[in-house]
């Protein structure tokens, strides 16, 4: 998987809720979910790249999608 480029915690939770995730609960990480799909954005910033890749290819999308909606 090609590399995603890291971004804040801010800015992930921004592309997600486009994509219909909303915060369920926050303490040390923040858990997004759609109602099907559970994703954990850790609170760091920037978060590592490789990371960032992985939390992206479980929510779906392609790297090119992620990039497209930073």
């Amino acid at each position: 998987m090609p590399r995603i480029p890291g971004i804040s915690q801010r800015e992930a939770v921004r592309v997600f809720e486009k994509l219909g995730y909303r915060v369920v609960r926050q303490s040390g990480h923040l858990v997004m979910s759609n109602g099907s799909v559970r994703l954990i954005i850790p609170r760091h910033n920037p978060i590592n790249a490789i990371t960032m890749g992985n939390i992206a290819q479980d929510a779906g999308l392609t790297p090119q999608q992620f990039r497209d909606l930073i």
